[in-house]
């Protein structure tokens, strides 16, 4: 068997892992990463809407700060979260947004002036200052008390996570792409690397590692119809509960995106109901006002699915040879917006429902989308029972997001655990 060493060895080649990397590496170790396919077409590409970081720089984000953010958070995990955790990460986002754009990521930018919004169903005019101009704009998003979802239109992960990538290219960090970890060496409470398979020619390889990170996603496909992409099997999990000695943790706690397209189950982004997109029933009638007065389609995750199936049990959905539905309407968004800030949206709707979503309405359901749970481990993201494993991003479980997280909260998790994890390997 031909053995390969490195000081830290990275299974993933999504956000998480790449960022890790990156950490180590400017940290004078050597990291090599591991990949099923080519990182730029890691699961991490898909995410759409944003990611949260309060910089406070748009109108309607005024007044935020890290701790409403670690507030929001925290209400939205359903009291759930670990808070170290959580003070950590949003004390950390600003920083790593703004390296991020340093990076290359072309973040969506405040323009002075007057600009026509949709809140609540209703157009408004909002004015941005001068002083603003130019300056990391925010949307709205579910479960929160400020506009903090920082965004790229509607393509948010593919720029992150090509910008990303180009640095690991930068910093001359080896990825060995094909390549699948089907077991992790360990002894005596200590683990040293993993076996990993050539999907190419079937070789089996060791890679022995001082430090190995599983930052390998989460585990929807489990799920009939889910938005994970079909490399995201739990796999990286799998080998680290297979070890009998790293224990995993929260594997219930899985989150159900409420706007899956139907039948593919395809995320159409948070950023249309933050844009000022509606959920209409059968009769196209708007219901979420009935059930949730104050944040109506903006609830968190978890509540507005909850809505919806109770909506469908009630009888308002929408039949069809594919299931119950109900509507996502964002024509009142208008053409214009829809082209310039929901462009995957549109193409999404074009290429597999067939319609145009500036005319007609979406077809959609709460569709499996996020695990909480993982590999467990502590605010450093190490493994508290086998020592010299980390995990960091969807596969791991620090606890941040309790038992259901805020949108855009994941995507930012991705390359903040990978900052400070990658500290913490480093140390």
């Amino acid at each position: 068997m031909n053995i390969i060493y490195t000081d830290v060895l990275v299974i993933g080649g999504g956000l998480a892992g790449l960022r890790t990397a990156v950490g180590v590496k400017r940290r004078g170790f050597n990291p090599l990463i591991l990949s099923l396919i080519p990182p730029k077409r890691s699961h991490s590409v898909a995410a759409q809407g944003g990611m949260q970081a309060s910089l406070g720089n748009c109108n309607k984000g005024q007044g935020d700060n890290e701790d409403v953010h670690f507030a929001d958070t925290v209400k939205g995990s359903d009291w759930g979260c670990d808070q170290i955790v959580a003070r950590m990460f949003t004390h950390m986002a600003p920083k790593a947004i703004r390296e991020l754009a340093n990076w290359g990521v072309p973040w969506s930018r405040v323009t002075k002036g007057d600009h026509e919004v949709v809140i609540n169903g209703e157009k408004k005019i909002l004015e941005e200052a001068e002083a603003a101009h130019g300056l990391i704009n925010s949307r709205n998003f579910g479960g929160t008390q400020k506009w903090r979802t920082c965004y790229t239109s509607d393509g948010t992960g593919h720029t992150m996570l090509y910008a990303v990538s180009d640095r690991v290219i930068a910093e001359n960090i080896p990825v060995h792409e094909r390549k699948e970890a089907i077991a992790l060496i360990h002894d005596n409470g200590r683990c040293y690397g993993a076996v990993v398979r050539d999907l190419i020619t079937g070789e089996l390889i060791a890679y022995m590692a001082r430090a190995t990170v599983i930052a390998t996603g989460g585990y929807g496909r489990v799920y009939g119809v889910t938005t994970n992409a079909v490399i995201n099997d739990g796999a990286g999990i799998g080998i680290a509960l297979e070890t009998g000695v790293a224990r995993l943790a929260n594997l219930e706690a899985v989150q159900f995106h409420p706007t899956g397209i139907v039948p593919a189950g395809i995320l159409v982004t948070e950023g249309c109901r933050g844009d000022g997109g509606l959920l209409k029933d059968i009769t196209g009638y708007r219901f979420m006002p009935d059930y949730e007065p104050q944040k109506k389609e903006l609830a968190s995750r978890d509540v507005v699915s909850r809505r919806m199936a109770e909506h469908m049990r009630a009888g308002k959905g929408v039949q069809s040879r594919f299931g119950e539905h109900l509507w996502l309407d964002i024509t009142v968004l208008g053409r214009a917006h829809i082209e310039k800030n929901l462009r995957e949206v549109q193409e999404i709707c074009e290429s597999f429902l067939g319609i145009d979503p500036a005319e007609k309405w979406i077809p959609v359901r709460p569709t499996q989308h996020y695990s909480m749970g993982g590999v467990r481990t502590d605010y450093r993201g190490e493994s508290q029972w086998l020592k010299g494993l980390f995990s960091c991003g969807e596969a791991a479980c620090w606890d941040m997001h309790g038992f259901n997280r805020l949108g855009g909260n994941s995507v930012a998790e991705t390359v903040v655990s990978g900052m400070l994890v990658g500290e913490y390997v480093a140390d």
